[in-house]
């Protein structure tokens, strides 16, 4: 389900390195790559948060959990530094859609 979505003008993969060097000093444990889409994933027990460019040019917060709060944090931390829509409620992914 996809929680938010970061504003920006550069290409995504631009701003890659920079996301991933702010979560990092935010969250313990990241992985990360970028090969054609940038993809980065932020774990906490047993939740996993994805910011991610998979299903748009522009990275989107991301969680399998509709009451994640690790996304809340995710979402929290990185508000305090980029502009982000936020949405009302998690919207599906297409794949999430069958």
């Amino acid at each position: 389900m996809i929680f938010a979505e970061l504003k920006y003008d550069q290409h995504y993969s631009d701003l890659h390195y920079e996301l991933v060097e702010y979560l990092q000093s935010r969250f313990p444990v990241i992985e990360h790559g970028l090969q054609g889409d940038s993809w980065i994933w932020i774990v906490s027990g047993d939740e996993k948060v994805a910011v991610d460019t998979f299903s748009s040019m522009k990275h989107q917060i991301k969680s399998e959990q509709l009451n994640s709060s690790l996304a809340k944090k995710v979402i929290g931390a990185l508000s305090e530094r980029y502009k982000l829509t936020v949405l009302d409620e998690p919207e599906l992914e297409p794949h999430e859609d069958c």
